[in-house]
């Protein structure tokens, strides 16, 4: 296999991971919330909103790496 295609692959697999980060720091974001520090669950929820503005992008371009020539 050439180097070239496993670019698409390993693109994708470091979106799964990014996606399950952000998963686990949502459920610690609302574990931290539910006892009372809600400007840390606040601060948090705006970092995360940069991985969501970049998700359909980065799905798009993923789906464009991997469509068959």
């Amino acid at each position: 296999m050439p180097n070239s295609d496993l670019l698409p692959s390993l693109l994708f697999k470091i979106n799964e991971n990014q996606l399950a980060l952000e998963a686990a720091i949502m459920e610690l974001t609302l574990w931290v919330e539910q006892r009372g520090a809600g400007e840390v669950a606040q601060n948090v929820r705006g970092a995360l909103g940069v991985i969501d503005r970049n998700e359909e992008f980065i799905k798009l371009t993923l789906a464009v790496l991997m469509a068959p020539e």
